[in-house]
């Protein structure tokens, strides 16, 4: 714990009894230990799985923000193995937002179309690769304000782009990340706004941006939606299994 936690700690206990502080601080102790278990456990066993699909582009494309907003937003809704391939044929001729823009809204519709939701999509890039261009001369903010007040860029694509691109502290949540830390019953959330929040709260700054990518690959392969493998799970023992009723 920080200082500054500690202090925190020390206003809210105050005239608390002393068993009751023991068993909070005990608690408080427990929780940092069970996520940094569940965290290096994930770091050692998800080297052999393919990785989320941003971070296969950075090792393609390099870490500039456009590549890794415009993979993002071609991420929604679409799985990352035809997406991937997607980026690659749009990235070979466009590695810049007036770039994307110059490309005629049919002939982008054609480049995306495997994603799916493709004319949402290309009117969506479209339209962002404008106001980065009028309004940031062409160059991603790197501020969670400036990026969400762009139409077509959400929260989650938000935190990934400062995560990712930026280095900032950030939490992107996603099916996965929410599906997941809930099931391990690290919070009780209802939504990924409010899987944000409790993270926040929850994890040590210096995981908020591999979270993502350790619960992604983990969703993606082994904790999967519906009967999740469990039996191939390195952090079953961590687990509660918060609303599993089969599993493989």
């Amino acid at each position: 714990m920080t200082k500054t936690d500690c202090t925190l700690y020390e206003n809210v206990l105050l005239g608390t009894n002393q068993n009751t502080i023991i068993q909070i601080m005990l608690g408080v102790i427990y929780m940092d230990k069970l996520i940094k278990n569940i965290v290096s456990t994930l770091q050692e066993n998800t080297t052999n799985f393919i990785p989320p699909l941003v971070d296969q582009v950075m090792v393609e494309f390099g870490c500039d923000p456009f590549f890794i907003l415009i993979s993002c937003l071609l991420s929604l809704r679409a799985k990352d193995s035809t997406t991937i391939h997607v980026c690659r044929d749009l990235f070979s001729n466009v590695k810049t937002f007036q770039q994307l823009l110059d490309v005629p809204l049919y002939k982008l519709e054609k480049i995306i179309f495997k994603t799916g939701f493709y004319k949402n999509k290309a009117r969506t890039l479209h339209f962002v690769s404008y106001e980065i261009i009028k309004k940031f001369n062409s160059i991603v903010p790197d501020n969670f304000d400036d990026l969400i007040a762009i139409k077509g860029i959400g929260p989650k694509t938000a935190n990934l782009v400062l995560g990712l691109a930026f280095g900032k502290p950030a939490i992107c949540v996603d099916t996965h990340v929410h599906r997941i830390s809930n099931r391990l019953g690290l919070i009780t959330t209802k939504t990924p706004e409010t899987t944000e929040v409790a993270l926040q709260k929850l994890l040590p700054k210096k995981y908020w941006i591999e979270w993502n990518k350790l619960l992604v690959v983990w969703g993606q392969n082994i904790c999967t939606p519906l009967r999740p493998r469990c039996n191939q799970c390195a952090i079953f023992s961590f687990c509660k299994r918060v609303g599993v009723k089969s599993f493989r």
